[in-house]
């Protein structure tokens, strides 16, 4: 006779099966991009720029309460806040100009912030200023250096 105890069993070994198949694909991408990482290949072009040097730092106070603030790492990377929201993505240089790809955001909402920055796209700096782009070129904003 047939129970429903044994049913589940053989849904249960199904589903382990299943599970195991899905961590197995899921840890074999984490060990290929890994080694991706280790690669020359996959370092953003901006660490290896001359250009780079112009726009690494800390643009705004990233300590002050609802103020927009962004950190371009040698690695290409990007963080910071917009005044509510963190801020993640990554950055290439040539000459003054900075190219975001792409610029991705929390999204809490916070009364009372102007959170111009998170619609970043490029941005053009001096020695003491990041002024800050959105996606048709328009101008939104500018950010000193701090560091």
């Amino acid at each position: 006779m047939f129970t429903g105890t044994r049913s589940n069993r053989g849904r249960t070994a199904v589903l382990g099966v299943i599970g195991a198949a899905v961590l197995g694909f899921a840890l074999t991408g984490c060990a290929s991009g890994a080694e991706g990482g280790a690669d020359a290949s996959s370092t953003p072009p901006a660490a290896e720029s001359g250009d780079a040097v112009g726009v690494v730092g800390v643009w705004g106070d990233p300590d002050a309460q609802s103020t927009p603030s962004l950190v371009f790492a040698e690695d290409g990377k990007v963080t910071g806040t917009d005044g509510c929201n963190r801020l993640m993505g990554s950055w290439t240089a040539d000459g003054d100009t900075v190219e975001f790809a792409p610029l991705v955001s929390t999204r809490m909402a916070c009364e009372g912030v102007d959170t111009w920055l998170s619609g970043g796209a490029s941005g053009t700096w001096t020695d003491t200023s990041l002024v800050v782009l959105d996606e048709s070129g328009t101008e939104i904003g500018t950010l000193e250096r701090s560091e």
